[in-house]
């Protein structure tokens, strides 16, 4: 006789339990083991040999000939830049961000870019009703452009309905957490629904060569809901990131089968919807023609695309027996507690009597190593109230033992920083650095630097 086997399955990881629990075993998470719909079990299933009954597949080797996809130009040249030249037909892309910061308006001027090329273009909402959707678009001025508009969550409706015409060039899903599949049991999006309305849209777009977009919701930590094989069947995750306090937003592309990764695009929210930035460092600059204490520009590095952005450093004096407090906004904290230790250490500065505040300006994150440096120099500058020359930039990565290490890309740092008048950059002494139009100042070790701005020696 057969038996249906039983199966839980986690709704914060994924992961799959023969029997419920409170606590998943995967994540920790608590109250998340959720039944799924028992899969039938015959002893022929369970005992029928896989390596018979197959067809012979065809293997080729790595010298093999391989056309490069073609690729659709959006329209949107940071967004072009952010998918590595453009959409490719077949594709799926998945775009995640916070609520409110302007997925859906992207994607709405994305649509109506390709629209009025002359592209047929299919937006699907399942989280806003068909007409506000089309309010939207005429508050951007997008209200003529020709895109096939649709409320709809049940993935059969939407399938049966893009069966019945012209494949559309691309189809955006917005949202796929609110997609539900009629084939398995469950409500939308939940990790079974979340999966099955993927594959099978991710199917259709594979088989019609339309480009596919998902839009993703995320957690209250930022990582993208639902199951983590989400990311891992679709080709490309871009994330889109910004505080909504700012106007400033960033894409990001976390991965992309067809082009790097790390490559960002930079927008400003505007009343006309999201606009481009073509020059993004200069947003992240404060324009001062005398230097501050506690600020340095620090030429980070996205991809391909070089970025000056400004550090901010503030100290506050304690007095003795209170705990000082140490604030970070746009980098790591435990990188700052580092950097303190090899200052106090190597250097001989005290930083145990003050309260700390660092801040990149812009609502920028920074994870780049070279940024060691700059913020090294921004808490000398804040301590010592000596302020670095405003014509001047820092980067480098600081080990424990003191020393200053290279970092990649020098060159396109040392060129961005001059194309936007600085004059001069303090850097490591190893490493291969071209003299041009901006005049290198080599330090082997932190306490050569730190000697350096203080005046010593």
């Amino acid at each position: 006789m057969a038996k249906l086997s039983k199966r839980f399955v986690c709704q914060a990881c994924g992961g799959v339990s023969s029997r419920w629990q409170g606590q998943c075993a995967d994540c920790a998470e608590w109250n998340t083991l959720v039944e799924e719909a028992p899969v039938l079990a015959t002893p022929f299933a369970a005992k029928h040999d896989l390596r018979r009954g197959g067809r012979t597949l065809e293997l080729v080797g790595l010298d093999a000939e391989v056309v490069l996809p073609p690729r659709v130009a959006t329209g949107i040249a940071e967004l072009d830049r952010t998918l590595g030249g453009g959409l490719v037909p077949g594709s799926a892309t998945l775009i995640a961000g916070d609520p409110g910061i302007g997925k859906s308006t992207l994607l709405i001027q994305t649509a109506a870019m390709l629209a009025t090329a002359g592209l047929p273009v299919a937006y699907i909402s399942g989280e806003e009703a068909a007409d506000q959707v089309r309010l939207r678009a005429r508050r951007l001025g997008l209200g003529q452009a020709p895109v096939k508009l649709g409320a709809a969550t049940s993935v059969r409706d939407i399938l049966a309905t893009l069966d019945a015409g012209r494949p559309p060039a691309l189809l955006v899903i917005d949202s796929i957490q609110t997609m539900h599949s009629d084939a398995i049991e469950g409500a939308p999006g939940t990790v079974s629904q979340v999966r099955a309305s993927a594959q099978e849209l991710i199917r259709y777009a594979k088989e019609t060569g339309c480009a596919l977009i998902l839009v993703g919701h995320v957690t209250k930590d930022g990582a993208i809901a639902g199951p983590r094989v989400l990311e891992h069947m679709v080709d490309t995750v871009l994330s889109f990131e910004g505080e909504r306090s700012h106007q400033y937003r960033i894409l990001r592309a976390i991965k992309n089968r067809f082009g790097g990764t790390d490559e960002i695009g930079v927008f400003a929210m505007e009343e006309r919807g999201l606009g481009e930035v073509p020059n993004p460092s200069a947003l992240f600059l404060t324009q001062r023609s005398e230097g501050v204490a506690g600020a340095v520009v620090f030429p980070a590095l996205e991809g391909t695309r070089p970025l000056l952005v400004e550090i901010q450093a503030l100290t506050v004096r304690l007095a003795s027996g209170a705990t000082p407090r140490r604030a970070v906004v746009g980098w790591d904290s435990g990188r700052l507690a580092m950097i303190l230790a090899v200052l106090e250490a190597r250097c001989g500065l005290s930083f145990s009597s003050a309260e700390v505040y660092l801040n990149v300006a812009g609502g920028y994150r920074i994870t780049d190593p070279a940024a060691d440096l700059a913020v090294a120099a921004a808490l000398v500058s804040a301590l010592a109230e000596r302020p670095v020359p405003p014509d001047a930039v820092a980067f480098g990565e600081v080990a424990l033992s003191g020393e200053l290490r290279p970092v990649a890309h020098a060159a396109i740092r040392l060129k961005e920083s001059a194309k936007l008048g600085f004059e001069r950059a303090l850097v490591p002494s190893a490493g291969a650095i071209e003299a041009g139009a901006i005049m290198p100042n080599r330090f082997p070790t932190i306490g050569r630097l730190v000697d350096h701005m203080l005046g010593r020696g």
